[in-house]
């Protein structure tokens, strides 16, 4: 498959459905930068280490190098995505059933953004595109279950791993300065949650912008007449697209989703943001190496938690907690439905 740039822009001027493919799976990575990635700089914000407009602006850059220098060295996640369904053998209608599932996702995602609740674009992606290769494939045999797995995998593992790691580290951090003065330790805990707040946004990038990269590459193939993606390097070009629309994406902000996460839940002092972020960056850097899709809100979330706990569970706000919970219990059937009807209307239509 021809994955040169210039094909791309020939194979859009003459394929409209492929044109509206990219621009949906653009204005997703858009949103998700703007809902998602402010996940990554809660902590820093609502601690003070930073405001509100630089550490956005830091977190853009660093979504960028993310996706940039991640991609290229271990593709794996956006393999796992490209893979996960299977939309037939007309690629006419796999490109149909495509945008539905990126049209269930854009609406989904800014729909929940507006109430102030972090979404996972990671679990949108993943029910919208199962949706529509249920729609087009009439069942379940859409879902390739080897790849599932993953999915399911990454679900548990940013659950577990994100609390466990974030109160082991915040635990650590206790003991190593408990004998130490606060008002000496504060400013080099501020420096280092600026650190953490740049990792978690790297690695926002390095998770995320691989998903989308891996639906771009499935439309491109969808558009080209082959039913897959398999064995094809991933083009610089591909790699600098993405970054820069999530990087803009996160310049818009998102200052209801840093309050909710970063004040609402736990209230954090700066060596518990710290303690988060490098817990958090840490589980979605050990994910990104072995290829596992997680959710960087299920992931910065959990170590949040597990940071609190370490001084008693009920520092958590498990009020808010549940309103999140709830989201991500209804993103699966929710977004999933959406895009199963949408792929039905537009294979009806198209």
């Amino acid at each position: 498959m021809d994955v040169s740039f210039n094909h791309f822009l020939q194979e859009m001027a003459g394929n409209p459905i492929l044109l509206i493919t990219v621009v949906l799976t653009l204005g997703v990575i858009f949103v998700n930068g703007w809902t998602d990635a402010p996940n990554a700089i809660a902590t820093c914000v609502t601690t003070r280490c930073m405001g509100v407009r630089s550490a956005i602006l830091m977190s853009a850059a660093f979504n960028f190098l993310g996706v940039f220098i991640m991609t290229q060295i271990n593709s794996s996640v956006a393999t796992t995505i490209s893979n996960m369904v299977d939309f037939g053998g007309n690629t006419h209608q796999a490109l149909i059933a495509l945008c539905a599932a990126l049209f269930s996702i854009v609406v989904y995602s800014t729909g929940a953004s507006f109430l102030g609740i972090p979404t996972s674009e990671s679990h949108s992606l993943i029910a919208g595109l199962s949706g529509a290769a249920i729609a087009i494939q009439d069942g379940i045999g859409g879902i390739n279950l080897g790849e599932w797995v993953k999915v399911l995998y990454g679900l548990v593992l940013s659950l577990v791993l994100g609390f466990v790691t974030g109160w082991v580290v915040c635990k650590l951090v206790t003991i190593v300065c408990r004998r130490m003065d606060r008002r000496k330790t504060n400013p080099f805990f501020k420096a280092a949650q600026i650190f953490g707040a740049a990792a978690m946004s790297f690695m926002h990038g390095a998770q995320d912008g691989q998903k989308f990269i891996g639906v771009l590459f499935l439309g491109l193939a969808f558009a080209t007449g082959q039913d897959g993606a398999g064995g094809v390097a991933i083009p610089v070009w591909l790699m600098l697209l993405c970054s820069i629309v999530m990087a803009l994406g996160t310049s818009v902000g998102g200052e209801k989703i840093i309050k909710s996460v970063g004040m609402d839940m736990v209230k954090l002092e700066k060596y518990q943001g710290f303690s988060a972020d490098l817990a958090a960056s840490f589980c979605l850097l050990y994910s990104s190496l072995f290829g596992i899709p997680v959710s960087t809100t299920h992931t910065k979330t959990t170590a949040i938690m597990g940071v609190g706990a370490v001084k008693r569970l009920s520092a958590i706000n498990f009020g808010v907690v549940k309103d999140m919970v709830l989201t991500w219990i209804f993103t699966f059937p929710g977004c999933g439905l959406i895009s199963f009807i949408m792929a039905k209307l537009f294979m009806a239509i198209f």
